[in-house]
């Protein structure tokens, strides 16, 4: 099975290069220096110190091998190919709540952008997905737990 692309702006690209450069140096040394101080403790049968700090180097070299995939994978969106006729990956789309009566702004990105407190929603989400190839005015329906949300697109912007 082959691996599937990750589509990402420069923004979440290089985002992503700066964490993994934090992880493989700052947060490697940080580990590496609590394991040397845990193996001062002696006995490593009883050391929930030195177990605790092993267990954090595997989470954090899982974490850069996930990243390092991610960065290889990326597909970089082209902003200057973004146009704003349809909804895609990179658009900041505002919508017309229908259920709670409100507008509201989104902007669409990759899988590995998202920020929900910023309205970042991924193109793989439910409505992200809805979005996509939509045009301004047209109404996009979305299922949810209580059955079927409304939007309509009110705009469409870079």
């Amino acid at each position: 099975m082959g691996d599937k692309e990750v589509i990402m702006t420069q923004e979440g690209f290089n985002k992503l290069e700066q964490e993994l450069e934090v992880l493989k140096t700052e947060k490697r040394a940080e580990i590496a220096e609590r394991i040397k101080v845990a193996l001062g403790f002696g006995d490593l049968s009883e050391n929930s110190e030195y177990d605790e700090a092993k267990t954090a180097q595997a989470e954090n070299e899982e974490k850069i091998a996930e990243i390092e995939k991610k960065l290889r994978l990326a597909k970089i969106i082209d902003e200057s190919e973004i146009d704003t006729k349809t909804v895609q990956v990179g658009n900041i789309v505002k919508v017309f709540d229908e259920e709670f009566d409100e507008e509201v702004e989104y902007t669409i990105v990759g899988s590995t952008e998202v920020d929900l407190a910023q309205n970042k929603i991924s193109n793989e989400s439910p409505l992200g997905s809805a979005l996509l190839g939509k045009k301004k005015n047209q109404v996009v329906e979305v299922e949810i737990p209580d059955g079927i949300a409304k939007y309509k697109i009110l705009s469409i912007k870079k």
